[in-house]
């Protein structure tokens, strides 16, 4: 076994074909797998065993994901053996069922080999048992001299490329599912990984947007601050890790956005990761709280489990809504939502990434956590200058304004965030296409501000 404590990576790339050029390595390494299965087997029934060449490390011009990935982690032997029994059924569904049946033809029973059935999975999923069965054999000293391999401590399990299943209390715990995470199972087998989509499984929505900074307008004050959460965007590897600030700071940054809503909060907070290459994802606080006991745990769980190492900026839209002032404990709710509220405090302050805290009032959130926050960042309502440039830039370009629009004194006059003014600029485009009128005047504009105004009570 080898001791190894990699800082372990995805790394999404195709696999060349076999047109003349390299076999990927994953393939040599299933068909070096499935001999050393038969050898285990044959061992185990007192057969003749057959010969089995070496495992070959991947050629330096195989750059397959999963050759990638072992050149990166370098695992021992055990190890890659270990990953390959975990990942086999997701590339051949009966792997291990056909190698027991050239075994046992006329069928039977093979306990010690371990396995499960899957749900919907026809085919044989191997358990921790399967994994020391075939490492081991049946000899007790070196089950034993195994047993460290399947440790949470060991990398595999660390940094939850394998799990094992939970099992009833009571069974052997090596009896559970030996389990990969999908991500690298995904990446091991099409050398790409897929975003998350928003479930209750992982309750977060992926951000994405076409505009740019050029399309944001905010006071001078909030550019260099934004400017200096840039810098921490760019900068934080080499300060945490080349600089081993690691061992003086905490990691991750923490900050929270506060202001009106349509100040430029979720759009600024998307911008940041166009620009420097990380996925953003905004958090459904409606699908992470339950009023189930023990659930919102288990939802934030599986959100940061699943953000873990990736470099994703969190979003936390309405944050207040679970990081208001927390209550006195006058009953057992008040004791539980307290309790989630640290828990997620705790994953927080432990989140590698950027974690973004949005709330519209500054007052709403516990004084206990603004002081983890980083850096605080106040959107304020645009001034009527700013307005100004909402409006000259919120106007597509097939659309042409009459000689009586006067943006600057429409700015002037009403007052209204950038998200009421793309509303009344939509609602006056739809108009003008109804009409086949592609000319909009002043009267258009203003009627469409006092429709946004009746909206917001005003």
């Amino acid at each position: 076994m080898q001791a190894t404590s990699p800082n372990i990576t995805l790394t999404p790339q195709a696999a060349p074909s076999q047109n003349g050029r390299t076999v990927p390595y994953l393939i040599k390494a299933l068909e070096y797998l499935q001999s050393f299965v038969a050898g285990r087997l044959a061992t185990h029934l007192q057969q003749a065993a057959p010969e089995a060449s070496p495992l070959p490390l991947p050629q330096e011009d195989d750059h397959s994901s999963f050759a990638q990935f072992v050149k990166q982690h370098a695992p021992g032997h055990e190890e890659l053996i270990l990953l390959l029994i975990a990942l086999a059924p997701h590339i051949v569904a009966g792997f291990f069922d056909s190698q027991i049946q050239q075994f046992l033809p006329q069928g039977g029973e093979l306990p010690e080999f371990g396995g499960a059935r899957g749900q919907h999975h026809r085919g044989t999923l191997p358990t921790g048992e399967t994994a020391l069965f075939l490492l081991a054999g049946s000899n007790p000293a070196l089950r034993l001299y195994l047993l460290p391999l399947f440790s949470k401590e060991q990398w595999l399990f660390k940094y939850h490329i394998l799990t094992i299943e939970t099992v009833a209390a009571g069974e052997p715990p090596l009896s559970g599912k030996l389990l990969i995470d999908p991500e690298f199972a995904e990446v091991f087998t099409t050398g790409k990984v897929g975003l998350p989509q928003l479930s209750t499984a992982f309750p977060a929505e992926h951000l994405t947007t076409q505009m740019t900074w050029d399309d944001l307008v905010l006071p001078e004050n909030v550019w260099k601050q934004i400017q200096e959460l840039q810098n921490w965007l760019k900068h934080s590897k080499t300060l945490m890790q080349d600089w081993g600030m690691h061992k003086k700071l905490k990691p991750g940054y923490k900050l929270l956005f506060y202001g009106p809503p349509g100040t430029g909060k979720t759009l600024t907070a998307t911008l940041l990761g166009k620009y420097t290459g990380r996925e953003v994802f905004r958090i459904d606080l409606s699908t992470v709280i339950s009023k189930y006991i023990g659930e919102t745990e288990k939802n934030l769980a599986a959100l940061f489990d699943k953000a873990e190492d990736k470099q994703w900026i969190l979003f936390f839209d309405e944050a207040d809504a679970i990081f208001g002032k927390r209550t006195g404990v006058r009953d057992a709710h008040d004791k539980y939502a307290n309790q989630e509220v640290s828990y997620l405090l705790q994953r927080i302050e432990m989140h590698a990434g950027l974690t973004i805290l949005a709330s519209n009032f500054r007052n709403n959130m516990d004084d206990a956590f603004i002081r983890r926050f980083n850096s605080l960042i106040y959107f304020p309502a645009p001034q009527a200058a700013e307005r100004y440039l909402l409006w000259e830039k919120a106007f597509p370009a097939a659309i042409s304004l009459h000689k009586d629009v006067n943006l600057r004194s429409i700015a002037d006059v009403y007052e209204l965030t950038g998200s009421h003014i793309m509303n009344v600029v939509q609602y006056v485009c739809l108009t003008a296409l109804e009409k086949g009128d592609l000319s909009i005047s002043q009267q258009a504009i203003v009627q469409g501000v006092k429709r946004e105004l009746e909206k917001e009570g005003k």
